[in-house]
C-alpha cells in the first residue's frame, strides 16, 4: 500500500510528499530567489499576482475534477519548520491545504506564516497516509502525543506549486 501511495503521489506530484523523501539533488535554502513587482520575492519558478484567484475560489474553480491548474492568493497560516518545505493555507471551511514544492526543488522561510502568498500549480484532492500526516506534524513541532494521536489517513485538498510569491 505505501508503494501505491508514494507511485501515486509520484505521480499528481512528480515529487517526493513529505520532508523525509530525499530527493537525488538537495535544494538550496531560496533557490531562484528572486525580487517580484509586488514588493515581495518569489521562490521556485518566478510568478506574479496577476490572474491569481482567492482561494476561496479554489471549489469552485475545481468543480467535480480531481486536480486543476491554477493560481491563488492566500495568507500562509504554517511552514514547515524543519526546512521551509512545505506551507499551509486554510480553506475557507477552515481546513489546512498543504502546499508543496515541485520536485522538491525550492524552499520557503520558515517565518512567512500570517503573510500573503501567491501559488502557482496544481490544486489536487488525495488521501494522505497516516505515516505522512504524523511526519507533517513533526515538522509543525507537535508532540509526541499530538502525533501519536494520528491513527486515520485523510482525504485533503493538497497543492503543488512550481512558484511562490511572498508579498510583503
Amino acid at each position: 500500500m505505501k508503494l501505491f501511495n508514494c507511485l501515486l503521489a509520484g505521480t499528481l506530484l512528480a515529487g517526493g510528499a513529505a520532508c523525509q523523501s530525499s530527493p537525488t539533488t538537495q535544494p538550496t535554502e531560496t533557490a531562484a530567489t528572486t525580487p517580484a513587482a509586488t514588493g515581495g520575492k518569489t521562490y521556485g519558478a518566478t510568478i506574479t499576482a496577476e490572474g491569481a484567484q482567492p482561494l476561496s475560489a479554489l471549489n469552485q474553480l475545481l468543480g467535480n475534477k480531481d486536480s486543476a491548474q491554477v493560481k491563488l492568493v492566500g495568507t500562509a497560516d504554517a511552514v514547515c519548520q524543519a526546512k521551509g518545505c512545505w506551507l499551509t493555507l486554510k480553506t475557507p471551511e477552515g481546513q489546512d491545504m498543504r502546499v508543496r514544492f515541485k520536485d522538491y526543488a525550492f524552499f520557503v522561510p520558515k517565518d512567512i506564516a500570517g503573510k500573503t502568498v501567491i501559488i502557482n500549480g496544481w490544486a489536487h484532492r488525495e488521501t494522505v497516509p497516516v505515516e505522512d500526516l504524523q511526519h507533517y506534524a513533526k515538522d509543525a513541532g507537535k508532540s509526541r502525543q499530538e502525533v501519536a494521536a494520528i491513527t486515520q489517513p485523510e482525504h485533503q485538498l493538497n497543492f503543488e506549486a512550481d512558484g511562490v510569491l511572498v508579498t510583503e
